[in-house]
């Protein structure tokens, strides 16, 4: 009867443990959340430093602006360039939607044009980076069927297969999630022979304001064997945003008060 007992005592706590477990979408919702949502706006210095498959290094030095319109949803993105030379004054907007196609503006000085970036572009290289332009403000996970592959200690691991694939160059594609605060720590990217081919890692995540912020990332691509580093300094969150910003006019007349160096 005793060892009846404990076994009981056991099988309620196993599944009192899976009962807490929260579901795949909620997974990828707080995922979400926690990568791009943070704040109701915040602003961010950002440097990143590109490496080639000769060991070569460029570097790119701008400013990120965001502000959520709805948690998890619509959002507004503007970046400005402050550096190098070949790119200063160069300026790009998103507004990002939820249910369709994010509109994205990119304004080149040099050429005093705005140029509308294609929905089919937001898969390619952002500025010349191993990060693409859909990697910046964020890929929407309705686009994705969400799998959960595995619950480990401290992690979990989703599979995202995109419902439609014709738009993108990978099969699928994996990612590890830290379980306390929802920042997801690796991301990797299959094409459709199986073959790991790209690589998006968080290699610092820090408290700022009381949220969990990567300042340090990484992404590589195996194929042409180059890799970028991304780091984020002067992280401000609830810094009142004017929704004005993240306009048009604004590609031309950027807001100094929020890029000064």
């Amino acid at each position: 009867m005793k060892k009846l007992f404990v076994f009981l005592a056991i099988l309620f706590l196993v599944s009192n443990a899976w009962a807490q477990e929260p579901s795949v979408d909620e997974i990828v919702a707080k995922a979400n959340s926690s990568s791009y949502y943070q704040g109701k706006d915040g602003l961010a210095k950002v440097n990143m430093v590109v490496t080639d498959a000769q060991g070569r290094t460029r570097q790119r030095q701008l400013t990120i602006l965001k502000l959520n319109i709805k948690d998890g949803a619509d959002q507004k993105y503007y970046v400005y360039f402050h550096k190098p030379n070949d790119v200063k004054g160069m300026s790009y907007i998103v507004w990002k939607h939820s249910g369709k196609d994010d509109d994205r503006w990119l304004y080149l000085p040099a050429m005093d044009l705005v140029r509308r970036i294609a929905a089919s572009d937001k898969r390619s290289s952002f500025a010349g980076t191993t990060f693409l332009y859909e990697d910046i403000s964020g890929r929407s996970i309705d686009l994705d069927a969400h799998e959960l592959l595995s619950s480990e200690p401290g992690f979990y691991t989703v599979k995202n297969t995109p419902k439609d694939a014709a738009p993108v160059e990978f099969f699928f594609y994996t990612v590890k999630i830290d379980k306390n605060n929802f920042i997801p720590m690796k991301a990797e990217y299959f094409d459709k022979t199986g073959k790991l081919y790209r690589i998006i890692e968080a290699l610092e995540v820090e408290d700022i304001q009381g949220y969990p912020t990567i300042t340090k990332m990484k992404a590589t691509d195996l194929n042409s064997n180059s890799s970028t580093v991304t780091e984020f300094s002067d992280i401000k969150y609830d810094v009142n945003l004017n929704e004005d910003i993240f306009t048009e006019r604004f590609l031309r007349t950027p807001p100094q008060q929020w890029l000064k160096e």
